[in-house]
């Protein structure tokens, strides 16, 4: 009988059973957007790879919700993205500098990220970073955020070089300058060709880090 109960309070908790799928994805509007249209980074990574995940993201999620997101179980996979919201609205862009090394220091070893990196590794499952697209050149309400993703992204290269089991899917040179249609109308989103071209970047690196 303690045993059930502790199976089903484990299940009540958001833990995930042997039968749940080997791919968990967190984050924010990044993989979350396009959702009602069947059309999100999740949905076609799903499709790509031709198996269920489990899809936590939700637009607008702070880094800190984002590893409130993360639940341990059997999975193979962790794919996430964050700190964009943190960056843009969280520090009003002038405090930028001291909230990127709360996320992750510029030597890409300790931070909010790391410390849920070093969690998930823990639990067995290997992890992949998904780096931002970059604005369009073309009027962006996020086009100064620019320098701010590139030292991020940076940061999260080092961790990923000194971490076991740690990757980073950049999507830095995604986008042509003056190319609109990678964007969704605000420009700060990925429009659904977007997310597709995201999502075939992720299934592309899970399908070749499968075979090592």
């Amino acid at each position: 009988m303690r045993l059930v109960f502790i199976f089903i309070a484990a299940l009540w908790a958001g833990a995930v059973t042997a039968n749940e799928p080997r791919i968990q994805l967190l984050g924010d509007s990044l993989m979350s957007w396009n959702m009602l249209t069947g059309r999100s980074v999740p949905m076609v990574l799903s499709d790509q790879l031709g198996e269920k995940i489990i899809n936590r993201s939700r637009t607008g999620a702070m880094f800190r919700a984002i590893a409130r997101q993360y639940r341990p179980g059997n999975h193979e996979w962790v794919v996430l993205n964050g700190g964009g919201n943190d960056l843009w609205l969280g520090c009003g862009c002038t405090k930028c500098a001291a909230r990127m090394a709360q996320i992750i220091s510029p030597d890409g070893m300790t931070g909010e990220l790391p410390e849920l990196v070093s969690r998930i590794r823990a639990n067995g499952a290997r992890v992949l970073y998904v780096g931002y697209l970059r604005s369009p050149d073309f009027g962006s309400p996020i086009e100064h955020c620019r320098d701010d993703g590139d030292e991020m992204e940076r940061r999260v290269a080092l961790m990923a070089g000194r971490m076991d089991g740690v990757w980073l899917v950049s999507n830095k040179e995604v986008v042509p300058p003056g190319d609109k249609s990678f964007h969704a109308f605000d420009r700060i989103h990925p429009s659904p060709k977007g997310s597709r071209v995201i999502g075939k970047r992720i299934a592309s690196a899970i399908r070749q880090l499968d075979k090592l």
